[in-house]
């Protein structure tokens, strides 16, 4: 089964390749100043985050591409910083375009949930209360937001390959992102079954990341009626975070290409 298969060759090739992580952890070393003053001043930490997006938004699409060439390399044996930098330089522009095309209709989603949301509560504001709406014009809302979700849901299923196809297949933009649907539509129930395991992995990391996260918020521990952290040990609290971060981020980018291999050869 290629789930398995790719599952079983990822660990052997991150403990052959470590230099895999060093792209992973130096891009989260770039997001270390804003969780640090999350803990200091959490204001100024939401300010410098929104920077940090903008700044992401342009070093993803280079940051993608290089990875995926790396992970594919290993695959077969050893890679290179240096392949990073290369497919990272060849393949931006058509990974960028993608990427733009995806966060415009991931925008358009966003806006008309968000604006279902808002008639909504108006309503039920305007209704006296949730006990006193109507029950079909709730229906309707909550059958609007779930189209939503679900054709988000859909729409990330059926491109999560763009990424492999145009650095792996030497294809620009749209070409991407056509064969990423082309090869889910063949391979549906595989590609199910590796979206739910990287699901569920993802929401284990994500979910230890969280508390991490939680841990290092002043907020959160007054909230939560936590004991606040000293200093030291809130440096090893966002170190761990750290390293379960580029720990996934690393793994995900191997198994990512090795199903895509096993799916598309």
């Amino acid at each position: 089964m290629v789930v398995l298969n790719a599952l079983r060759q990822t660990p052997g090739t991150l403990r052959r390749n470590l230099v895999l992580f060093v792209p992973i952890l130096v891009l989260s070393l770039f997001q270390v100043p804003q969780l640090a003053l999350q803990a200091v001043n959490p204001l100024l930490s939401s300010i410098v985050s929104l920077g940090l997006s903008l700044v992401l938004l342009v070093v993803m699409p280079f940051f993608q591409g290089g990875l995926i060439a790396m992970a594919d390399e290993a695959l077969d044996g050893k890679t290179a910083l240096r392949t990073f930098i290369d497919a990272g330089k060849a393949n931006y522009v058509s990974i960028l375009v993608a990427y733009l095309a995806l966060m415009a209709v991931n925008f358009v989603l966003g806006m008309v949930a968000f604006f279902v949301g808002v008639v909504g509560t108006v309503f039920v504001l305007g209704s006296g209360g949730l006990a006193s709406a109507n029950v079909a014009t709730l229906a309707v809302i909550g059958l609007v937001v779930a189209i939503v979700v679900l054709l988000y849901l859909i729409i990330l299923f059926f491109l999560q390959f763009y990424g492999q196809a145009i650095v792996l297949d030497d294809m620009g933009a749209v070409d991407g992102l056509k064969h990423s649907v082309s090869v889910v539509r063949q391979h549906i129930v595989s590609t199910l079954g590796y979206s739910i395991l990287v699901g569920v992995l993802g929401g284990v990391f994500g979910g230890i990341v969280g508390v991490l996260s939680l841990l290092l918020s002043p907020e959160s521990t007054t909230a939560f009626h936590l004991p606040e952290l000293s200093l030291p040990v809130l440096a090893a609290v966002g170190l761990l975070a750290l390293v379960v971060g580029v720990v996934f981020s690393g793994f995900f980018a191997v198994y990512s290409v090795s199903f895509y291999r096993g799916i598309t050869q």
